[in-house]
């Protein structure tokens, strides 16, 4: 009948395959099939070796592609661990430095005898005959044209020539326009500090019966000529040590060469004096018509002839000086 065949060949289906396995348990006892298979197992043998050891490479090959790339991606994150640390470190040593420089600065600022506004170097000019650096303070900050720079452990760096609200121009004194009387603080000799590119000083006019030596300190000599006229530099400041000596024979002056005390060519942070009244008097005002000046009234100085040669002074007002 057509509705037994599907359940006959479903039958079969589940009859024939333990048939079969029912044969093989029985058949598994006889002796002669052991050593068949035992054969057919040792015949096999070399293929399956060979098959077993290409899956075990093939395996291989993929697990270590897999550490290669596991490696590479820590390797990777590694590296870039190592580079912000390396940023950070730069960070901080830079940090370090400047909270140095600025602790010197400090120092000196608090052993002044003077007024100082401190001031970042923010340029430097671009021309290879000039030595002039700007600074971020200016005339808001009580800076004027003439005011004297110096930097750490009160080395003298120049003087302002251009200033404006929040800017100011300083000539270092390492520019060839530059001039300052120094004086060799051993033996109080004194001569002309000149300005040069190649970075050491000159120092000039140099008695020559004046004894002096290398390593001797020179500072400023801040003379005063009396009748209101001042060294354009206040008295002590460092500028530099000497560090070789010119005699020619029969000569009536020397010459010494100076290492500048400060770094000029790297300076970054410097204090401005601010209430140092260098240079000539304020000219007097002028008298009223029916006031005449008595034979014994003393005249305006004269700077001609009574300021050492090119220590160029300066005509200040009276300086208002800002709160602290």
């Amino acid at each position: 009948m057509p509705e037994e065949r599907p359940v006959r060949r479903l039958a079969a289906g589940y009859l024939v395959p333990l048939a079969i396995s029912l044969g093989l348990v029985f058949a598994s006892g006889n002796a002669f099939l052991r050593e068949f298979q035992r054969g057919i197992g040792f015949a096999f043998a070399p293929i399956q070796e060979a098959l077993s050891s290409t899956t075990r490479g093939v395996v291989s090959v993929f697990e270590t592609i897999a550490e290669i790339d596991r490696l590479r991606k820590e390797n990777q994150a590694l590296d870039a661990e190592n580079q912000r640390l390396r940023v950070e470190n730069q960070q901080l040593e830079e940090l370090l430095r400047e909270n140095a420089l600025l602790s010197d600065l400090l120092e000196t600022r608090g052993n002044l005898a003077f007024t100082s506004v401190a001031a970042q170097v923010v340029a430097r000019d671009a021309s290879t005959f000039r030595r002039v650096i700007s600074i971020d303070r200016g005339t808001d900050s009580g800076i004027g044209v003439g005011d004297v720079v110096i930097g750490s452990g009160a080395a003298l760096a120049g003087r302002v020539i251009e200033v404006g609200p929040n800017f100011s121009r300083i000539v270092l004194i390492s520019d060839t326009s530059s001039t300052v009387i120094g004086l060799v603080a051993p033996s109080g000799a004194t001569g002309e500090v000149v300005g040069q590119l190649g970075g050491t000083l000159i120092m000039e006019k140099i008695a020559a019966t004046d004894r002096i030596s290398l390593d001797d300190q020179v500072v400023t000599a801040g003379i005063d000529l009396g009748n209101g006229i001042r060294s354009a530099f206040p008295k002590g400041l460092l500028i530099g040590r000497i560090v070789d000596v010119v005699r020619q024979p029969n000569a009536v002056v020397q010459t010494a060469f100076l290492q500048p005390a400060a770094d000029l060519d790297r300076l970054e942070y410097v204090l401005v004096i601010t209430d140092y009244e260098g240079g000539l008097p304020e000219p007097p005002s002028t008298p009223a018509p029916d006031e005449s000046p008595g034979a014994g009234g003393s005249p305006s100085p004269s700077p001609s002839g009574a300021i050492p040669p090119n220590e160029e002074p300066i005509v200040l007002p009276s300086p208002s000086i800002p709160p602290p």
